[in-house]
């Protein structure tokens, strides 16, 4: 028993230097093989795929509304990405500007307004008092959404063919909405009769 406790509090449970030397070298790891891919674009196209489906779609709008920081959902893709085999740590860095544009665009598709990254309203908020400032909330987001609306997604960062697919995407209905009735066409609905009492 002392030895186990010994053992974990020497290493915390983490794996020790060099064990990675000593596994199976018929059977590596995904991330010791060579890439599923080599090409920031062809990488960007797979990453989109998955994002526009139905439950990712819903997910990832879902945590950007919670006020889950858009760089942090990037983090997560490309690191995943990376454990899976799909790309080496260059390939995975190089991939994290054009997820976050994508991720940015498909937000503003569904109407939110995420958060870039952690600490980013404190960061403003040291900003103007920097410049000794006190701006209303109000009249600071009535700024920030129109310098939103004037930027433009920088050239060559997307791929023409997902801009123009992110233009398509249809965003997740609100919770709030009510949902549609379905109509039974042909069929004659019967009033319902009144009970005498």
């Amino acid at each position: 028993m002392d030895m186990e406790y010994a053992n974990i509090a020497l290493t915390g449970g983490r794996p020790i230097p060099g064990q990675s030397l000593t596994t199976d070298p018929s059977n590596p790891a995904p991330y010791e093989r060579p890439p599923e891919f080599t090409s920031v674009h062809e990488a960007a196209r797979d990453v989109f795929d998955y994002l526009v489906e139905p439950e990712t779609y819903a997910n990832t709008m879902e945590l950007l509304a919670d006020g889950v920081p858009l760089m942090d959902i990037v983090q997560v893709f490309v690191f995943n990405g990376f454990k899976e085999g799909k790309w080496n740590p260059d390939l995975m860095l190089m991939l994290v500007e054009p997820i976050a544009y994508m991720i940015l665009a498909l937000a503003e598709r569904a109407g939110i307004d995420p958060v870039i990254y952690t600490g980013e309203e404190q960061d403003e908020a040291e900003e103007l008092a920097m410049l000794g400032t006190s701006l209303q909330k109000d009249r600071l987001e009535n700024m920030r959404k129109f310098s939103q609306e004037q930027i433009a997604l920088p050239e060559g960062v997307i791929p023409r063919d997902i801009a123009q697919e992110i233009e398509a995407v249809e965003p997740p209905p609100s919770l709030l909405t009510e949902p549609a009735q379905k109509s039974s066409e042909g069929l004659m609905a019967r009033p319902v009769e009144e009970e005498q009492v």
